[in-house]
C-alpha cells in the first residue's frame, strides 16, 4: 500500500467518525432532545451563532454551548429539516431549514469542526 492510500484510508476513517457525530448532533434537533449533547460537545467548544444580526454572538465553553443548543432544540412549535450534511475529515457542513412556531422558516448553514471525538467549533450563518 502506498503512502497516499494510507492517508486516504485515515481520512475516510476520520470522516466516518465525524459523520456519526454529526448524525447524533442533528438528532438532538430532530427529536427535541438535547440529552446527547453532553457526550458530543468538547470542553473548549466555541459557537458563533446567527443572532443578534448582523454579527451574531460568540459562546465559549461546553456549558455555554450546551445551554444554547438545548434552548434551540427544545423551543416549542419549531423544527429543523436537515437538507444536507457534508463531511470531510474533521469538518462538516450542515445545510438546514428552521421552521419557527409561527410557520415562517429560514435557511442556514453550520460549519462544524470535530476534534477528539467531540464538537469543538460551530459557526452558524443564515440566508438573508
Amino acid at each position: 500500500m502506498t503512502q497516499e492510500l494510507i492517508m486516504d484510508a485515515a481520512a475516510n476513517g476520520l470522516s466516518g467518525r465525524t459523520a456519526e457525530i454529526m448524525r447524533r448532533y442533528n438528532e438532538v434537533f430532530q427529536r427535541h432532545d438535547p440529552s446527547a449533547l453532553a457526550e458530543l460537545v468538547a470542553e473548549d467548544c466555541v459557537i458563533e451563532n446567527t443572532v443578534p444580526a448582523p454579527d451574531g454572538a460568540r459562546h465559549l465553553g461546553r456549558e455555554a454551548c450546551i445551554g444554547l443548543w438545548s434552548a434551540i432544540a427544545t423551543q416549542p412549535g419549531t423544527r429543523f429539516e436537515v437538507e444536507e450534511t457534508f463531511v470531510a475529515g474533521e469538518r462538516a457542513t450542515i445545510r438546514w431549514r428552521y421552521f419557527m412556531a409561527d410557520g415562517k422558516s429560514l435557511r442556514g448553514v453550520n460549519l462544524m469542526r470535530v476534534a477528539g471525538g467531540r464538537i469543538v467549533e460551530a459557526m452558524g450563518y443564515v440566508k438573508g
